[in-house]
């Protein structure tokens, strides 16, 4: 009964924190202004800026009445406490499991007060990239892929593969995929840098103990064009026949679209949709979210006098996740959290890396 009792009293700090952060004026001032928008009579009019509208109230709400909630529960499992008998065995495991689920409830809406960012509540594009170890990296930017979507469909997210490039022998070169959720940008910006695998290769006779590398990228979605805006003049946009999946049609057509920013150099593409109008829309969207992440961390660099440099996906370069399958232990460079169950890190278990970086970064 006593570490029951510890575990309460000790989130009280936090539900404190919660409550300040859900009572904060900005926060409040956000929910009325998203309101008014909805009661305008030209509303729907503009469908995509209504929907992100809408999923953005529905995220705000979320957010006051989970910690609102979470203030009664705590509340409650106090005063529960104090009245259940020690030498009650059911009554003490019964309240054992309530305060466990108390406390999981807790962790995951303890990332929201992290999450004030600007782009946080945005939906993100998370592109892969092979790195340095031939068929074994391709192989393992497949199944960085998959963690990623299997991470997205517990947190019962939408995740869409806008561009995928197969790899000759297994795996895939690149891929990008946007995935829509509450804080999905600002939950998966840390996943941002060179992941290390290093495992007995499947790939050669000897099954050599081998190292590869992927490089992940993460951008918020960027829905309202006023935020960034792209000049017709400042893009040359090309098309190519899509290769791969997608039907005789994707595959006999210039339906895939490559835009290159003339200013900056980046570049974007799609080829999953079946017309060219709807890649073209996909590519400006990666464009226009790598462009506010660009301008995000001009304006970042010049305030702290720092200029970050992407992490390299080779062996020069910095992982910020190493996976050695062989010792069964991934660690994360940055928060120094570490688990001995990769097959479950692998298959989307995401949640205590992602965690540790929030509140430690």
């Amino acid at each position: 009964m006593q570490e029951i009792k510890q575990i309460l009293h000790a989130s009280t700090d936090l539900i404190l924190r919660g409550k300040a952060f859900v009572a904060d004026a900005k926060l409040r001032e956000k929910l009325v202004e998203l309101e008014a928008q909805m009661q305008a009579e030209n509303f729907w009019e503009n469908r995509e800026n209504a929907q992100r509208v809408s999923r953005e109230l529905a995220t705000t709400k979320k957010t006051i009445e989970t910690w609102e909630n979470l203030g009664r529960e705590e509340a409650d499992l106090l005063e529960l406490a104090k009245l259940t008998e020690e030498d009650d065995a059911k009554a003490v495991a019964d309240l054992r499991s309530a305060v466990k689920e108390f406390e999981e409830k807790l962790r995951e809406a303890e990332t929201t007060l992290y999450l004030s960012g600007k782009f946080d509540s945005s939906a993100a594009l998370l592109s892969i990239h092979v790195g340095a170890g031939g068929v074994d990296a391709a192989d393992w930017a497949g199944m960085i892929l998959r963690m990623y979507l299997r991470y997205a469909e517990k947190k019962n997210w939408k995740a869409e593969i806008t561009e995928k490039s197969e790899a000759e022998e297994a795996g895939v070169k690149s891929a990008t995929v946007k995935i829509t959720g509450d804080y999905a940008y600002g939950l998966l910006k840390g996943e941002k840098g060179a992941h290390r695998l290093v495992r007995r290769s499947p790939f050669n006779s000897a099954h050599s103990r081998e190292t590869s590398f992927a490089q992940v990228e993460v951008w918020p979605v960027i829905e309202d064009e006023g935020e960034i805006i792209i000049k017709p003049e400042e893009i040359r946009v090309e098309t190519f026949c899509a290769s791969g999946a997608g039907g005789q049609h994707v595959n006999r057509t210039e339906s895939a679209v490559r835009i290159i920013h003339l200013g900056s150099g980046i570049v974007t593409s799609c080829q999953n949709e079946r017309s060219q109008a709807q890649n073209k829309a996909a590519a400006l969207e990666m464009l226009r979210a790598k462009l506010a992440e660009k301008k995000a961390e001009e304006i970042e660099a010049r305030d702290r006098q720092l200029q970050g440099k992407p992490a390299k996906a080779d062996f020069g370069g910095d992982a910020i996740r190493s996976y050695v399958l062989d010792d069964k232990r991934v660690k994360d460079k940055r928060s120094g959290y570490e688990t001995h169950n990769p097959e479950k890190v692998l298959d989307g278990d995401l949640e205590d890396f992602i965690y540790a970086y929030l509140t430690k970064s």
